[in-house]
């Protein structure tokens, strides 16, 4: 399964924090963005594994996930 997710870089040189949208609560991070995106792909096994465990749905992926910028 894919899942898009969302990288966000921490203070400069701090990291990075990744959600994962259509998982919503599931989290990693990673001092290099390798590590965050390595991180993330066992946050969501486990995210999933605990759904299954439950007898709760997994989420499917909504493509195309859309990022826009709003003026306030």
């Amino acid at each position: 399964m894919r899942y898009t997710v969302v990288l966000e870089p921490v203070e400069e040189g701090q990291g990075y924090t990744i959600r994962v949208p259509a998982l919503p609560g599931c989290t990693a991070e990673g001092r290099t963005r390798e590590e965050a995106l390595a991180n993330a792909r066992e946050a969501i096994a486990g995210f999933i594994r605990a759904l299954e465990e439950a007898g709760e749905p997994v989420p499917q992926v909504k493509e195309p996930v859309e990022l826009a910028t709003v003026e306030v």
